[in-house]
């Protein structure tokens, strides 16, 4: 069969519902094959051939929408980089294919460089995220031609453990390869939280079965091939080979703490899983499991020897146990006002007062400092929650839990 999983008249119905299989992964809201005036105009701008994969994709779908995850390395960093658009002429966004090569052409011709540009691009934006996530084909003749490249915006300073410089690293050899790397960390149809990935091509389908007819048998096949992208980090894990693999390791080492399950941090130590480096941007494996929320991981990971950093006491987002603040004060997390906050703020008053004292130990500004941070925060959280009752805007928090947060900082006191 077609695909492995379609014949012929199956993939035709698929397309009339804007679907269509490239490379074993699924391309949805897909547009209908580039025209060959609008692929010539794209070569007449690329300072090489377009490569025959890249033809390949735009011969059945001009652009359209994918729903994987993807993590690729970035100046020391573990990136999750979104690849959820292929960029197509027409798209009433931004991120039109016209609009992205007009956008590279301008810049290009602004880079500093020897001698003369002959004003062709060398790597031609196919598809990304909005504009904090881009990728590439590498269009100039060479040993390099046809390489996928990955670029992602760094964030500004306050984001605790993003990349804060630009970065960009190679995908792959070429661009089936590139969709070959596209995965899925989890199973979509099991859900561990509100947002995951598959959330917008499972949306997709149920509105083109509900509105538009797409048989309930078609789409069940299309998403057990779309589920054929699922990481198996259990089996290695069984085996006791896990720890072998770097990549698979992380995407488990996230689930357990996603998961909060301390059993499972304690199985993949069992085999060898590092436990250090980064996780999830700079973050290593204690650093998300506080910052999460995951304190049954995170102790876990302290007591299979995870290092601790000086800083993780300073993106607490939940109430924190005293004895958890205590494990990762002993293990090389610094005390510092910003936690002693974090942790009233969010209902820790123990905790709050046992880092406040081991503060106090090695400094002798504690209420000054406690104060000036409080402060800053009590704004913080007074403004966004304003904003929440005007009815215009959200937080994650929500209106009762940012007024618990303000009344919890506005009784507590060291």
């Amino acid at each position: 069969m077609t695909s492995d999983s379609f014949d012929d008249t199956e993939l035709g119905q698929l397309r009339e519902h804007g679907i269509v299989l490239f490379a074993k992964r699924v391309i949805f809201d897909a547009r209908p094959p580039m025209p060959a005036d609008q692929i010539a105009a794209v070569q007449a701008v690329c300072a090489g051939p377009l490569p025959p994969e890249l033809l390949a994709l735009w011969r059945q779908t001009a652009g359209g929408r994918i729903d994987y995850d993807l993590h690729l390395r970035m100046n020391g960093c573990e990136e999750a980089v979104s690849w959820t658009e292929l960029f197509w002429n027409g798209s009433d966004t931004a991120q039109t294919l016209r609009g992205w090569i007009a956008h590279e052409l301008e810049g290009a011709a602004q880079a500093p460089r020897e001698g003369a540009w002959d004003g062709k691009l060398v790597s031609l934006p196919i598809g990304g995220f909005e504009d904090s996530d881009r990728i590439y084909a590498v269009v100039e003749p060479g040993a390099d031609h046809g390489h996928i490249l990955a670029w992602k915006q760094g964030l500004p300073q306050p984001w605790v453990h993003a990349m804060h410089e630009d970065g960009m690293t190679t995908l792959a050899a070429d661009l089936c390869a590139a969709f070959d790397v596209l995965h899925l960390d989890e199973d979509p149809l099991e859900a561990i939280g509100d947002y995951f990935t598959g959330q917008a091509l499972l949306e997709y389908l149920d509105e083109r079965h509900e509105a538009h007819g797409l048989s309930l048998e078609l789409m069940d096949r299309l998403i057990a091939f779309y589920r054929r992208a699922m990481v198996d980090w259990r089996t290695p894990l069984a085996d006791g080979t896990l720890g072998g693999d770097g990549p698979l390791s992380r995407i488990a080492l996230r689930h357990a703490i996603a998961t909060d399950d301390a059993a499972l941090i304690d199985r993949l130590a069992a085999v060898d899983v590092a436990l250090d480096g980064p996780l999830l941007g700079s973050a290593i494996a204690t650093d998300l499991a506080v910052s999460h929320g995951a304190h049954a991981a995170a102790a876990a990971l302290v007591h299979a020897g995870a290092p601790v950093a000086p800083d993780a006491l300073d993106a607490i987002d939940s109430a924190l146990s005293p004895d958890l603040a205590a494990m990762l004060l002993a293990h090389g997390a610094q005390p510092s006002a910003t936690a002693i906050a974090e942790c009233v703020a969010c209902g820790a008053p123990a905790a709050a007062r046992l880092i406040a004292e081991a503060y106090a130990q090695a400094h002798d500004d504690l209420p000054a400092a406690y104060a000036a941070v409080r402060d800053d925060l009590l704004a913080e959280l007074e403004g966004a929650l304003a904003d929440v009752r005007t009815g215009e805007v959200s937080h994650y928090l929500g209106a009762d839990e940012l007024a618990h947060r303000i009344d919890h900082l506005q009784t507590f006191s060291l």
